[in-house]
C-alpha cells in the first residue's frame, strides 16, 4: 500500500480483523482514499472503524 501520488497524506486506520482489531498506517490523499485502499488492498468484507489523519 505504499502508492505516492502528489498530495498523499499518512492516515491511521483502524480495522477488525480476526476477532481483534490492527492498525495500519496508509499513505492517501483523503480519508476516502484511505478507505477505498484499505477495502482494495483486505477485501471489500473488512470492517473499517475509524480514519485518522496523522
Amino acid at each position: 500500500m505504499t502508492d505516492l501520488r502528489c498530495g498523499t497524506k499518512c492516515f491511521i486506520v483502524t480495522i477488525e480483523q480476526n476477532d481483534g482489531e490492527t492498525v495500519k498506517e496508509v499513505p492517501a490523499r483523503s480519508q476516502a482514499d484511505a478507505r477505498k485502499m484499505v477495502r482494495k488492498h483486505f477485501g471489500k468484507d473488512m470492517k473499517i472503524r475509524s480514519v485518522r489523519k496523522k
